[in-house]
């Protein structure tokens, strides 16, 4: 027998009921659940058989979030020897990028597992592998230079607030994940926007921050377009599209790249652990707002009236959110139906908020959270257009 269980085996006494550490028994079950699949099964008929556990669900999850993990490690390291004027090399960038980042995930999960272990033992229940997916999606959608203390604050408010207050995973009608990210972004705009945070540079010797120029696409547009093209804009400093679909340019750390957040919504689809509806839901509604601006609106009012639609698909964090966050099957709807309008709502909404308040060239976040809210509402009305449609009992 593996010598983990016969020690888990040893000390299981002491965390059932009586037990002298039964309040701790959910860390107990937290930890035995991180090493071994669930043992429990039905003793009589009849037996449910399933091959997808919370456990599994939530490891496809982070399996198809690695990638875009990775690159945003890579991205961190090479705009920040870029900015310092280092070597580039795959390798170094890598390293650099490594000790920006892997901080901010740590900080994440041990102060997010704080406030799951705490919860537990007072609630009295088991500490969810759901935070395995929102430790890491929230870390993921911060500038890398983000203070440490700030992402702990954020996390806390997004674990706390946006979940463990409604009763935990399954319960919480917002994802906690983006729900810290709104905390920060509107208790510290200049740590979470701006021209010069996205490069982590100030920690780089004598570099110093007037020295970083840098700023994400979404940044550029709103200094710079005036009363050009914004495609034009877009170029000159460098961001062509093939640069935003590759994703190798300045922004929240694992939003930058398009290919690698296609990558994680095939596994997903694949895997069935996200709906397709709701990625392909959103990606109509971007398209269909975009053109209906092209077409229905003058480009001399605003240069947003013309852009190329498929530029709101790779700037920003559209493919992260729609991907991992508009997907999360606790916050989003559960009929069908209700999928696709979710999923167009959503991308509307992006193209909306972006086009029509300059002051917040993003519009992803908030978009997501709206949606949250009007999901059940969505999920509602569709129940009863069935029931009325329903043929009636003769």
């Amino acid at each position: 027998m593996n010598i983990i269980q016969i020690i888990l085996n040893s000390v299981k006494k002491h965390f059932e009921e009586n037990g002298k550490l039964e309040k701790f028994s959910p860390l107990f079950d937290a930890t035995k659940t991180f090493f071994f699949i669930p043992g429990d099964v039905t003793t009589q008929c009849p037996h449910v058989r399933d091959s997808l556990d919370l456990k599994r669900f939530m490891s496809f999850v982070v399996i198809a979030v690695f990638p875009t993990f990775l690159w945003g490690i890579y991205n961190t390291g090479y705009h920040t020897l870029l900015a310092t004027g280092q070597e580039i090399s795959f390798l170094n960038a890598f390293v650099t990028g490594s000790f920006t980042v892997i901080p901010i995930v740590f900080v994440s999960y041990a102060v997010g597992f704080f406030w799951e272990v705490v919860f537990a033992v007072v609630k009295k229940h088991n500490i969810s592998e759901g935070f395995l997916v929102t430790g890491i999606l929230f870390s993921l959608t911060l500038p890398p230079s983000i203070p440490l203390w700030q992402v702990a604050l954020g996390i806390s408010f997004g674990v706390v607030v946006g979940k463990e207050v409604f009763g935990g995973t399954g319960r919480n009608f917002l994802n906690p994940a983006l729900t810290g990210r709104a905390f920060l972004f509107f208790s510290y705009p200049l740590s979470m926007s701006g021209d010069n945070i996205w490069i982590v540079a100030q920690n780089m010797g004598n570099t110093t921050v007037d020295a970083i120029s840098a700023a994400t696409p979404l940044v550029v547009i709103l200094s710079d377009v005036g009363t050009g093209s914004i495609e034009a804009v877009l170029n000159d400093a460098g961001y062509f599209f093939t640069t935003l679909f590759y994703g190798l340019y300045p922004g929240s750390i694992g939003e930058t790249s398009t290919l690698f957040c296609l990558a994680g919504a095939l596994i997903l689809v694949v895997t069935r652990i996200a709906n397709y509806r709701i990625i392909a839901g959103g990606v109509i509604g971007v398209l269909a707002t975009g053109f209906f601006l092209n077409f229905a609106f003058s480009l001399e009012n605003s240069p947003w009236y013309g852009l190329n639609p498929f530029y709101h698909l790779v700037m920003g964090g559209f493919a992260f959110g729609i991907t991992f966050m508009a997907t999360d099957p606790v916050s989003a709807p559960g009929m069908d139906l209700s999928r696709w309008i979710y999923g167009f709502l959503t991308g509307m909404l992006v193209v909306v908020i972006r086009v029509f308040n300059p002051a917040y060239p993003e519009g992803v976040m908030l978009s997501i959270l709206f949606m949250n809210m009007l999901a059940p509402l969505i999920d509602h009305f569709i129940i009863e257009i069935k029931i009325k449609n329903r043929i009636a009992n003769v």
